[in-house]
């Protein structure tokens, strides 16, 4: 058995990695793709599947599980002062339409391996520990992305989210009924201490440079946009070329530019459209509109704000000489994130006490961490994925890593629980 210790708590008290990769590959059903990977979309009946199987097994450990009126769920495993708000730690269960095994699984079933410790240990920490699954982190289904940690953190308001829809026009709310995981006690009236996050790196830094752990400091700043550019659907075979007016050869130039706005800020801007809808989507037909996403990110808002100022000069430019119209709404905006030096300390502190090899490292992807650490003390912990490769099926990592991250979870716990007065 794969297992780690922390010897000033008890020679018992560690990870058991084994029954960690053994969870990792169970909750991989719920969902799972002939590739490997898991389609696991929020408010799903396997997302139901998987929180089910969340509640069984917390449950087992002896905790007691609740959910909000966002569904997001809480395994509470109690402390020797159970008044003081609760440590909580967790991330997500919902993936990408072809996601891998471990984007925000991993914090998850870490988490649980962390309870699992301390269960098996009889160890009663000082203060409440809370395991949490996020709902809707992804943003994959329902826009915008960590939907119901920032509903927690007081960024969304509760209704606002209830009524979002997916491009199929299913309500948030309904389908959150539909899956019976919406509880009663409002979202966000739910006291925490502190909060640290376990998560693959999903970039190739870490097994670059041959580093087990990834000490975040923060989480550079996003913003998206939804484009909508109109044009005249016509025939493919009378319409003159001159007398066009295409509405995807249009958004193909204006996706071009995204790519050239976030290279002209290199080397730490990105900029990606992922998702397309052309309509009418008829091979003899000249599109008439198309509807696409725009995702500008940089460690420095500024630079982010300067992207943004680009495409808004930019894009209109290109509608107006391709003879069509644009519409595009930033629907989405998260500032740059900086973690709490004491959480981030807790974690080095873990990580040189357990021998991992360790750098300080900023994250790219968003995660519900970034809301939480608006009301809260927050960090994180990476360990690598092979290749950097993330939301895709061949995601991948090792039980080893795996268990080093949650290792190091544990023993950040421990040191939040000695350190934080909560009174």
């Amino acid at each position: 058995m794969t297992q780690h210790t922390t010897a000033t708590h008890g020679s018992n008290l560690g990870i058991d990695g084994q029954a960690l990769w053994s969870d990792l590959m169970e909750t991989a059903r719920f969902g799972g793709t002939p590739k490997g990977g898991i389609r696991r979309l929020t408010l799903t009946a396997e997302d139901r599947q998987v929180r089910d199987w969340f509640v069984r097994t917390c449950e087992a450990l002896g905790c007691t599980v609740t959910h909000d009126s966002m569904g997001n769920q809480f395994a509470r495993r109690p402390g020797q002062d159970d008044s003081l708000p609760p440590i909580t730690i967790g991330s997500h269960l919902d993936t990408q339409p072809t996601g891998g095994k471990y984007d925000g699984i991993l914090g998850v079933l870490g988490g649980l391996a962390v309870l699992r410790a301390l269960h098996r240990s009889g160890y009663v920490t000082r203060h409440p520990i809370e395991l949490i699954n996020w709902t809707n982190e992804e943003g994959s289904r329902f826009t915008p992305p960590m939907m119901c940690s920032g509903v927690f953190a007081g960024v969304f308001t509760e209704q606002e989210v209830l009524d979002k829809r997916d491009r199929a026009g299913k309500r948030f709310g309904d389908e959150l009924e539909a899956i019976g995981y919406r509880g009663s006690e409002p979202c966000g009236q739910h006291p925490v201490t502190a909060y640290f996050e376990l998560h693959i790196e999903q970039g190739p830094i870490l097994e670059a440079e041959e580093k087990t752990i990834g000490i975040v400091t923060g989480v550079q700043g996003a913003r998206w946009y939804e484009a909508t550019v109109t044009g005249k659907d016509a025939h493919a075979g009378s319409t003159p070329m001159p007398m066009r007016h295409d509405a995807l050869l249009a958004a193909a130039r204006m996706i071009e530019t995204v790519s050239e706005v976030a290279l002209s800020h290199a080397p730490t801007a990105v900029g990606t459209v992922g998702l397309i809808e052309n309509r009418p989507n008829s091979n003899n037909v000249v599109p008439g509109e198309v509807f696409f996403t725009i995702d500008m990110r940089d460690p420095d808002d500024a630079v982010v704000r300067r992207m943004e100022e680009q495409l808004y000069s930019q894009l209109p430019e290109i509608a107006q000489r391709s003879g069509v119209t644009l519409d595009i709404v930033r629907i989405w905006d998260a500032p740059a994130v900086h973690f709490n030096p004491a959480c981030i300390d807790m974690v080095e502190a873990a990580a040189v006490e357990s021998g991992y090899s360790a750098r300080r490292i900023v994250s790219g992807p968003g995660h519900d961490a970034a809301y939480m650490a608006r009301i809260t003390p927050t960090a994180m912990i990476f360990v690598p994925c092979a290749d950097g490769l993330s939301h895709n099926e061949a995601e991948s990592i090792t039980e080893q890593d795996a268990t080093a991250g949650a290792d190091v979870l544990l023993r950040a716990v421990l040191k939040a629980d000695a350190a934080f007065n909560s009174r």
